[in-house]
């Protein structure tokens, strides 16, 4: 191969046929990654706004407007739902919030997790095809090594490199694939923790509130 510079594609074909799953692999996981940002994106997680607009409001004995707050939310797409169960359930007291709010909090964290579960298979499975193709390849090489009449180290040299490009695809796709796992597995394990402080503060205000009357 000499000096010559290759191209992405020269490199594709010479990993062989174990770059196909790996291109499927790498699609995947570019796909995945941007489905989850946009929705992360629109699905503003941010609560401090919305949580102090309906503490205001409970605080008052508003629960009507604590309500509205929470169907009236257009940023708001995620915590707003699960205040609002929580919120409704006031006149049935504590027992009856908390698991709404509980119910409402699981369901709206599952549908933030979707499809994370699949970068975790891709982070295992890349490197491993990656490794097949690398054997596979090897075992190629030194039929070749075998068959030849003239050896030389830069017929060996070829051989490997040809053999090692699989592992070297398969495991940048891994460490996308599990970086980005583990980036939005922060930022909604960090969501959670926020919610659930939030949605505790907000029934023992309308507990409060409640008490007062």
């Amino acid at each position: 191969m000499g000096d010559e510079k290759m191209t992405l594609l020269q490199f594709f074909q010479l990993g062989g046929i174990f770059m196909w799953p790996l291109l499927i692999f790498s699609i995947a996981t570019v796909a995945l990654i941007l489905e989850r940002t946009i929705f992360l994106l629109i699905h503003n997680l941010k609560v401090k706004d919305i949580f102090s607009k309906i503490i205001e409001k409970i605080d008052l004995g508003d629960l009507k407007s604590a309500e509205e707050i929470c169907v009236k939310s257009k940023k708001n797409k995620v915590s707003a739902p699960i205040f609002l169960g929580a919120i409704k359930m006031a006149r049935f007291g504590e027992h009856r919030m908390e698991k709404c709010f509980e119910a409402e909090a699981s369901k709206k964290i599952n549908d933030l997790e979707r499809g994370l579960n699949f970068l975790v298979a891709i982070g295992s499975l890349a490197p491993i095809t990656g490794f097949l193709g690398t054997v596979s390849g090897m075992i190629a090489a030194f039929r070749n090594i075998a068959n030849a009449d003239d050896i030389n180290a830069q017929l060996v040299a070829n051989g490997i490199f040809e053999a090692l490009i699989t592992t070297a695809f398969g495991l940048t796709i891994a460490i996308l694939a599990v970086a980005a796992y583990n980036i939005f597995t922060n930022i909604i394990d960090n969501f959670a923790k926020e919610i659930e402080q939030s949605g505790s503060d907000i029934i023992s205000s309308i507990l409060f509130s409640q008490n007062k009357k």
